[in-house]
């Protein structure tokens, strides 16, 4: 047993062996920390353990898998009734150096590292309750990904050894508790015999009844499945009533086994098979020596022999359904379901109808990951944050690290590390926190003077980067530009736009201000350059507000092609928040930036030599494969005169070296070198973040008023339960006129973009819009 602890100092204890500790909600069993799927593949930071503990939960849990070095426990339910029956099948060398754990409903937890990568959460042992009909899991594992909550929390006790001290087991000393574990089980679920209704897709003879004449049918009774798994790599290990099986490729331990002609699967790694499921002979054949097609293996066994009083070959093709309705199905294009980005087929579309652009989705979250610095801030942020909201503090720490970085390096291309940053979220959902955060940093590290807010005017902007050359604007207000832009060709608006379209081409040149500025401590009124100005923007915006911006002028005008659009989603669950000190890792690299000049002089500040980042001979490789691959983007756009995909397309090398250049000084300020990972992770970021974009422009971007209004119909309809609204309904809801709402309604039925269903009822009838 080990001293009694705290859930705070546990938390602490627990991480500093490699556990990933989280506090926990231990009515609900899960993590308290908002979204806490990150911490899958990463520890929390000294910052979130600092902010949690001030917090003072009341219970811990720990993630298994990988991020705690190969975690995995056995989880003995239904009051632990076979744990017994379990531990007499164990070594008592083997079983003495387990850490058992105790838990409020009587059940036990073994925990254990194992040498070797473990797979998901399997179920090992369970029975059909015959009163209710319910499947009684009562031996499961919490693998990879997995949690479990423990001591300290309360009605989680410690029976044996300590979880700061686990011990780590063989492969085939794993394989003994599983096996163990399987020994146990009384209950297999229903057998797969085909892709359908467990019905194979073999066609009967017309003179037999169906369940004696199939192939399928037929093989399962007297075919030769052992031979079918040999040829395919599986090793018999038992045999006997019930037979163990190991998969392909695994030296020791258990896999399958093969029972009253079932064969059950029980390892997550056994692919094709998947875990936890049983398998007819035929199925087996079919999967593995036909790839999973049931009519192709069907008739191989029909030429085989198998199927009784059955000729080897198949009726004529007159005999037959009709299947060409299926075909045409197949070959029908690719429509994207907006509501949730996956991918269906409408039947009946003409073969040469123009596919939609798929939609990637917003930003994975495992994307927004860049080591060191930008992590670290992000990790403060999360952790202190009344609503924490991962894409807009990644958005805020990718920001601050492009403003320090500014006029200090380069890569050998001469890209820099300004960036225009945008946030897609709704109102109260933790946009300004980050902000806070940002603004906290700098004024720590006596950089005050480089923060602005807002966007008044070109000659505003150009002014204050005179004065200070690298600034970080930092703005809420920025869907208000865009819609004055997008609105109004009123010359502050356009002024504002050709400013920073300009400054962001100029970050490794001069720009050159207008003439006559009159500039704050200077006689000569005359023409005047910026050195190398580092203007980064992190803007946010209310989602909506941003797509009613959105316009096929404002997507090729290059702003937005020069931009990173992130949405952050639905607001996560919120935290108490917690104003604790600035991290002293975080500071002290903040302070190093400011401090840090790349040659010593007088000019330094006035005409810089930003210092050279090399790249590895793989990044040079990967960096040159996307912009290959941009290159052919852009000439596919080209011959399509998609100015947009042009647009945006253009952009793509540009924006990958950035991002590597900066995750390269967040990862090692310094010494940083752009390896083959910064090169990786930005080609992947900026080409699903510009798919999305494309996606977003071809979904809301218009052409005209008129088309803009007709895109906001097909909005509403597709956020509508069934994707389809009432006459009435869809009139009120968009504020129209009623001749105009009947010219919209005319001109998307003739687009094809709708269908009207009209009910009859009494008096007037029940017309309602729906989306094709």
């Amino acid at each position: 047993m080990i001293e009694e602890i705290t859930a705070a100092d546990s938390l602490q204890q627990y991480v500093s062996v490699d556990l990933c500790a989280l506090p926990a909600l231990r009515i609900e069993k899960r993590p308290s920390c908002g979204r806490w799927k990150q911490y899958q593949k990463r520890l929390p930071t000294e910052a979130e353990l600092s902010a949690w503990s001030a917090n003072h939960p009341d219970a811990v849990c720990i993630i298994c898998g990988k991020v705690s070095n190969h975690l995995e426990i056995l989880d003995f339910d239904a009051q632990g009734e076979l744990f017994d029956a379990w531990a007499k099948q164990i070594s008592p060398e083997l079983l003495n150096r387990l850490v058992i754990q105790g838990t409020p409903s009587g059940g036990w937890h073994v925990i254990y590292r194992c040498q070797t990568s473990i797979s998901g959460n399997m179920k090992l042992a369970q029975r059909l309750d015959q009163s209710t009909g319910e499947i009684l899991t009562l031996i499961e594992t919490r693998g990879e990904g997995g949690l479990f909550l423990c001591y300290p929390t309360q009605d989680y006790e410690l029976a044996q050894g300590d979880l700061c001290d686990l011990p780590v087991i063989t492969e085939a000393e794993r394989d003994a508790l599983l096996q163990a574990a399987w020994d146990l089980n009384e209950y297999l679920p229903p057998v797969l015999n085909s892709h359908a209704n467990n019905q194979t897709s073999a066609r009967p003879c017309e003179s037999q009844p169906a369940h004696l004449n199939r192939p399928g049918d037929d093989f399962n009774k007297r075919g030769d499945v052992r031979t079918v798994l040999e040829e395919h790599g599986w090793v018999r290990t038992k045999g006997g009533e019930n037979e163990y099986w190991r998969r392909p490729g695994k030296q020791s331990g258990t896999s399958a086994t093969l029972k009253e002609n079932v064969f059950y699967v029980f390892s997550s790694n056994a692919t094709p098979f998947e875990p936890g499921r049983g398998y007819s002979p035929f199925a087996v054949y079919a999967i593995l020596s036909h790839g999973g097609d049931f009519e192709q293996a069907a008739r191989s066994l029909g030429e085989l022999g198998f199927g009784l009083n059955c000729s080897n070959s198949l009726p004529d093709d007159s005999n037959n359904p009709d299947i060409s309705a299926i075909v045409q199905m197949s070959a029908a294009p690719l429509k994207e379901n907006s509501n949730n980005g996956q991918t269906i087929v409408l039947a009946g579309e003409p073969a040469e109808a123009k596919s939609e652009i798929q939609d990637p989705g917003p930003i994975p979250l495992e994307m927004l990951r860049v080591p060191g610095f930008v992590s670290e801030v992000m990790d403060y942020c999360l952790a202190t944050a009344p609503y924490p909201n991962p894409v807009m503090a990644f958005a805020g720490a990718l920001a601050l690290q492009a403003f320090l970085g500014g006029r200090k390096v380069r890569d050998s291309g001469n890209n820099r590390t300004n960036l225009y940053l945008l946030g897609l979220a709704h109102s109260a959902s933790g946009k300004d926190w980050p902000r806070k955060i940002n603004n906290r940093i700098l004024l720590q590290t006596k950089l005050g003077n480089a923060l602005g807010e807002r966007f008044a005017s070109g000659e505003g902007i150009q002014d204050a980067l005179y004065l200070t050359p690298s600034m970080l604007f930092q703005t809420d207000e920025i869907d208000t530009m865009l819609q004055s832009i997008n609105l109004s060709k009123h010359g502050q608006h356009e002024a504002i736009l050709s400013t920073l379209l300009t400054m962001y081409s100029s970050a490794n040149s001069l720009y050159p201000m207008r003439k006559k500025a009159n500039v704050k401590g200077e006689n000569d009124i005359g023409l005047r350059y910026i050195d190398q100005p580092n203007l980064v923007i992190f803007g946010t915006a209310i989602p909506n507000h941003y797509y009613a911006a959105l316009s096929e002028r404002m997507m090729t005008n290059g702003f937005f092609a020069r931009m990173i659009v992130l949405e952050a989603g639905s607001r996560s669950r919120g935290q108490e928040p917690v104003m604790s000190d600035l991290p002293k890792r975080v500071l002290e690299t903040a302070n190093w930036w400011a401090n840090f000049n790349p040659i010593k002089g007088n000019l330094t500040d006035l005409h810089p030599l930003p210092a050279l980042v090399e790249h590895t001979s793989q990044a040079q490789k990967h960096l040159i494969e996307t912009r290959d691959q941009a290159d052919h983007e852009y000439a596919k756009a080209e011959a399509g005169n998609d100015a947009v995909g042009t647009t945006v397309w253009g952009r793509v090398s540009e924006q990958v070296r950035k991002l590597s250049l900066i995750y390269a000084i967040s990862e090692n300020h310094h010494a940083p070198v752009i390896g083959h990972e910064a090169v990786e992770w930005a080609s992947e970021f900026v080409m699903h973040q510009v798919r999305r974009m494309l996606y977003m422009a071809a979904s809301h971007a218009a052409e005209s008023a008129f088309h803009a209004e007709c895109l906001k119909a097909i909005t509403k309809l597709r956020e509508a339960p069934n994707q389809e609204l009432a006459h009435s309904v869809l009139l009120k809801r968009m504020k129209m006129k009623a001749k105009d709402f009947k010219d919209l309604i005319e001109t998307l039925i003739q687009r094809g973009d709708i269908q009207v269903i009209t009910t009859p009822r009494a008096g007037s009838p029940m017309v309602v819009y729906k989306l094709n």
